[in-house]
């Protein structure tokens, strides 16, 4: 088999055994390692360049060059050194990395727990659980915001952590999937609209802009696409995602969120506070009905049938060219 085709084959295998066995406890997981690499990079950046506003934009943007580059150069050494050695050993490496690039599994397990948490311990507990989830203070939310966050977690990160990882990976390896990856630890970890890193974390947060660019609108037209399959609303779907996928700051989150609340009838969004500012959003949706726990199921089921639509659909465009590309037609 070609290279090509082992690695088509090791996104596809990759994305079961998430499917199977998600994240397991014991295993060291690359993103912690890549998270390691961002903090020792911001600190040793912060002490090279000057304490100003321009200094820390500098900072960050260097950053935000070097960590991906390590990251993806990391992996591609590993690779390319075991393709040497035997591409079967090259086909076992990429699975398991490919596997480690998803995280379907882990976050509809993450997700469920907050439903357990208000069921079984009530309200305290469910806030402590979403606070593991979201950015945003949970002190003071009610079970309904709770449920609200919940949703917007799995609908976001049904690209962010999900699809867009794989189109990278099917486009360019194990290798592509770790060049978004460390994209996007380090959006999640520098690029926020604080003190901090209002100019630390710019480059990496516009960076995971452009990333996630293509990726969150195939996430939600794939979403739209496979609601009918789990009985909700694909038509409100897209029409509620025709409306309101630009209402939010982010040119991404609000595309993959409008889905969500379309393909269910409930409303998302709205004001949330991030260490102690309260942030006013626009709302999504047309909040027909309630939300309930139960939304927290379905939209990870939407999340899952998506992304099968979108692997399904990229390996039998590319799988056929990869076997052609083999036998030199």
């Amino acid at each position: 088999m070609t290279l090509w085709q082992l690695t088509l084959l090791s996104v596809l295998l990759g994305f079961l055994i998430d499917c199977a066995i998600g994240d397991p406890a014991w295993l060291l997981h690359p993103v912690v390692l890549i998270g390691k690499l961002i903090s020792l990079s911001e600190k040793g950046l912060r002490r090279i360049f000057p304490k100003t506003d321009r200094g820390a934009f500098y900072a960050g943007l260097i950053m935000a060059i070097l960590v991906p580059i390590l990251s993806a150069g990391v992996s591609f050494g590993i690779l390319f050194g075991l393709y040497l050695l035997s591409p079967w050993a090259y086909f076992a490496m990429s699975s398991i990395m490919c596997w480690q690039c998803f995280a379907a599994r882990c976050l509809a397990k993450e997700a469920q727990k907050v439903v357990k948490a208000l069921e079984t311990d009530g309200l305290e507990a469910g806030r402590k659980q979403v606070s593991m989830l979201v950015g945003r203070d949970t002190d003071e939310l009610s079970e309904e915001q709770v449920l609200k966050a919940t949703v917007e977690t799995v609908a976001e990160n049904a690209s962010d952590g999900v699809i867009a990882p794989m189109l990278f990976m099917l486009l360019f390896g194990a290798v592509g999937g770790f060049f978004y990856k460390a994209i996007n630890t380090m959006d999640s970890m520098v690029g926020y609209k604080n003190d901090r890193y209002l100019y630390f974390g710019r480059a990496a947060a516009k960076l995971d802009d452009a990333a996630n660019f293509i990726p969150a609108r195939l996430s939600a037209l794939a979403m739209i696409a496979a609601a009918p399959a789990f009985r909700l609303d694909g038509r409100n779907a897209f029409r509620i995602w025709k409306r309101d996928r630009r209402k939010h700051a982010s040119p991404n989150s609000a595309q993959t969120e409008s889905v969500a609340a379309g393909a269910l009838h409930i409303e998302l969004a709205g004001p949330a506070s991030y260490f102690g500012r309260r942030v006013e959003k626009p709302t999504l949706g047309d909040g027909d009905r309630p939300i309930e726990r139960a939304d927290v199921r379905r939209t990870s089921g939407l999340m899952y049938g998506a992304s099968i639509l979108v692997l399904l659909l990229f390996e039998a465009i590319l799988l056929p060219l990869a076997f052609f590309g083999g036998l030199g037609l």
